[in-house]
């Protein structure tokens, strides 16, 4: 399978499929209530996709209503389980209660993700590549399991300071007590694990999981990861050795058992397209970091396009003598503010040495760590 994963809240304003006037009082018929529905949906009009996800809902023991269009959907939207959107829709469907995946055909392309950006779909899953995976969506959908939150940590530009932030709020989390993971999600960022000195550490690296297939177990997920700084972490080899990466289904099945064993995972996710899409698109929230410069507010804009609908924050390196200030970014890129990323001295040398820990121990990070904890445990549930 290649790039199919998407997650987020997915909640916004509704805006269609809006329940008709309520019946007069003493009327026989019962107010509009939607009613929970037994079959997902699936709304496209072509009969090669419509084959295809039938294949996948019957191999997950499911049920699925097919129609053509969006306004055939509007009885069944609210009450199935999933919603499943064919790329072939041509407008856009409003934000329900109920989850969307995005489904399209091997051949796509990048306008596939475009359209998920643009729909405010939840996942997206690229057929017949996907089908195991969405088998197992489909099927999880129908016994919901609470679970922890996906945070990703991204930076609006180069240089923004985002894996110094995820590093840093993973110690903070873990001095807090949560069990909270920090996830590498940049292939070609040379090993985050060199942050803090833990590249000796044993315990699986990305690479190691590359053969990785199915349901993975979260205790022996667990179990099996390295240890620095009090929490637990997954990381890319810091070494010279070429490795060939990992194919995005494994990323997704990865990324799920961290979901189900712990109560915060924090994705470092890089900025190249190929590792925002397959990491991005697997977090419940967002949150950017960028500088106080107007290049930087530039690159954040357009970098946006780019993220999965889900909600999202902005985080403003602070710095003296920063050309503008932290709401002023804000406001440009269109982002929430959710704090100011203190400017520590001599931080970038701390990373180089491997002490980067040490560096996120001053009490103006702490309080930073604590507003941006705070946004990320509103996600859980």
């Amino acid at each position: 399978m290649s790039r199919h994963q998407l997650s987020g809240s997915g909640t916004g304003p509704r805006s269609g499929f809006l329940p008709g006037p309520a019946p007069a009082p003493g009327s026989a018929a019962a107010p509009w209530l939607p009613e929970e529905s037994s079959e997902d949906l699936l709304v496209t009009g072509s009969e090669r996709l419509r084959g295809e996800v039938e294949r996948v809902v019957a191999a997950s023991g499911g049920q699925l209503r097919t129609v053509r269009n969006l306004r055939e959907a509007a009885p069944f939207w609210d009450r199935a389980p999933v919603v499943l959107i064919g790329s072939d829709l041509a407008d856009l469907p409003p934000r329900g209660r109920s989850p969307a995946v995005l489904v399209g055909l091997n051949g796509d392309g990048d306008g596939l993700w475009h359209l998920a950006a643009a729909i405010g779909a939840e996942r997206v899953a690229v057929l017949p590549d996907a089908a195991s995976w969405l088998a197992e969506y489909l099927s999880r959908s129908r016994t919901p399991e609470s679970g922890g939150t996906v945070l990703g940590i991204v930076g609006g530009c180069g240089g923004a300071g985002a894996s110094t932030a995820a590093v840093w709020l993973a110690h903070a989390a873990a001095r807090e007590g949560l069990r909270v993971l920090l996830v590498d999600g940049d292939p070609w960022g040379g090993g985050l694990e060199l942050a803090f000195a833990a590249e000796d550490v044993p315990g699986l690296r990305w690479p190691d999981l590359a053969d990785a297939s199915g349901t993975i177990d979260p205790r022996q997920l667990a179990d099996s990861l390295p240890l620095a700084g009090g929490f637990p972490f997954l990381s890319w080899p810091g070494t010279k050795e070429r490795h060939s990466g990992v194919d995005p289904a494994v990323v997704a099945g990865v990324l799920d058992a961290a979901r189900r064993g712990y109560e915060l995972v924090l994705v470092d996710i890089g900025r190249a397209r190929e590792a925002l899409r397959t990491f991005a698109w697997d977090c419940d929230r967002i949150v950017v970091v960028a500088p106080a410069l107007l290049r930087a507010a530039v690159a954040t804009a357009r970098l946006l396009q780019d993220l999965p609908a889900v909600e999202t924050v902005l985080v403003v390196r602070g710095k003296s003598g920063a050309a503008l200030d932290p709401e002023l970014i804000a406001a440009s890129v269109g982002l929430p503010l959710a704090g100011i990323m203190p400017d520590v001295r001599r931080a970038a040398a701390a990373t180089e040495l491997g002490r980067l820990l040490d560096a996120g121990r001053q009490r103006k990070v702490r309080r930073f760590a604590g507003m941006v904890l705070d946004f990320g445990a509103g996600a859980t549930g």
